[in-house]
């Protein structure tokens, strides 16, 4: 039997031997060999538990609060799961020139812990103090045990005066798009635009004078719009205003087309042909022609498609008939006349 094992785990002849002369050992020494050597190594140095850097802090004036926001650690420097809890040391202050961490970390003001969700912290720090004089904000993550890896990045703000809040802000429908007009002093404005579709705010313009229209919106749709005052403090920096309130708008289509132009009229051998100058709106439908004969009143003879051409072929010879002219949209709102024109099948 012991030969049978040795030859089943490929294992040499001297265990052979010994297997037949000692057999109580065979088995613990077996176990040693299919288990790999038993070698231990030199102890390792207990892990320090030490928070990584915040690098990406940031900050900016909105109104009268400093906004902060960077996201907190979650591993250490060693790239290990950080041990609750966790402390962060956040403060602002000022420094002179050259700047020193230490120097500032000694004067500046800490400040109470915000707000975190979804891995990300959230300060506000109220301006008064600050306004008139460039504030640096810095900070540490701490262990349960008290160590740290140092200040972040510092992040620069120059406080100034709240910029104003935009205040009556009022959209529009008009035939060009939603129309926004607000009430605000600034040397520019921030407009933010929601749709149905979208689960927030983004971006629609800048612009210099408080209004905006939107081209872009479509009749039937709604749209809600936010405004914002930005101050340009130079070095790539700048503070805000409060956003305004909502202005929320469904705009509906009530603006005609333009009145047709350049239409004239023409004898052909068995009518008389219509043509005229198409127009441009996105929205046409198409145009309606409306005849008298004689003197007599007019009435609408037909409606055509975009194409600006009618043939006339119900006509007889010798009347002479006026024409005119109309477009309407895709809503069904109609323009005025165009000025009538005569023509006669001879």
């Amino acid at each position: 039997m012991s030969r049978l094992w040795g030859r089943r785990f490929g294992l040499p002849g001297q265990f052979h031997r010994f297997a037949g002369q000692a057999k109580a050992p065979a088995l613990p020494l077996l176990a040693l060999l299919l288990t790999g050597c038993g070698y231990i190594g030199e102890p390792q140095p207990p892990l320090a538990n030490v928070p990584a850097k915040v690098a990406d802090l940031s900050a900016v004036q909105r109104g009268g609060r400093i906004i902060v926001q960077f996201t907190v650690p979650v591993l250490t420097t060693e790239g290990m799961k950080i041990k609750d809890p966790l402390k962060l040391d956040l403060r602002i202050g000022t420094s002179g020139e050259p700047f020193d961490a230490g120097k500032w970390a000694a004067g500046a003001t800490a400040i109470p812990e915000g707000e975190s969700q979804n891995g990300f912290a959230h300060y506000e720090i109220p301006t008064a103090e600050w306004t008139g004089k460039e504030a640096i904000i810095g900070v540490r993550a701490i262990s349960a045990r008290g160590k740290d890896v140092g200040w972040s990045n510092f992040a620069i703000v120059p406080v100034v005066p709240a910029p104003e809040r935009p205040s009556a802000v009022t959209a529009a429908a008009t035939a060009g798009g939603v129309h926004l007009t607000w009430s605000a002093k600034g040397p520019a404005f921030r407009v933010f635009r929601k749709t149905a579709e979208a689960s927030d705010f983004a971006l629609a313009a800048t612009v210099e004078k408080p209004e905006w229209t939107d081209a872009a919106a479509e009749f039937g749709k709604p749209y809600a719009y936010l405004v914002q005052t930005v101050v340009a403090l130079g070095n790539h920096k700048e503070a805000q205003s409060d956003l305004s309130e909502e202005a929320k708008i469904t705009p509906v289509d009530t603006f005609a087309p333009a009145v047709p132009t350049g239409l004239t009229a023409s004898a052909a051998a068995n009518s008389i042909e219509l043509v005229w100058n198409q127009n441009t709106e996105p929205d046409l439908a198409g145009y309606r022609v409306y005849r008298a004969a004689g003197g007599g009143a007019f009435e609408k003879v037909a409606d055509v498609s975009q194409i600006p051409a009618y043939s006339d072929k119900s006509v007889e010879r010798g009347k002479t008939y006026r024409y005119q002219l109309s477009a309407f949209d895709q809503a069904g709102n109609e323009s005025g006349r165009s000025a009538a024109i005569e023509a006669s099948l001879r």
